[in-house]
């Protein structure tokens, strides 16, 4: 089963991005995330939209 969600961690490394440009992404809108506890998790699915340009 392919993963959902990703850290935030993960998610700076697939887009080539520092940690900064990642939590500024998403209150543009840009990146969705979902939070588990104190987790910020983004969702697979928002990565894939920002990397097609959509």
């Amino acid at each position: 089963m392919e993963p959902i969600t990703a850290s935030i961690n993960d998610t700076a490394k697939a887009l080539s991005l520092g940690r900064t440009s990642i939590y500024a992404l998403i209150p543009e809108g840009r990146l969705e995330t979902v939070k588990l506890g104190r987790r910020t998790l983004v969702k697979i699915a928002s990565i894939r939209r920002l990397l097609e340009g959509q």
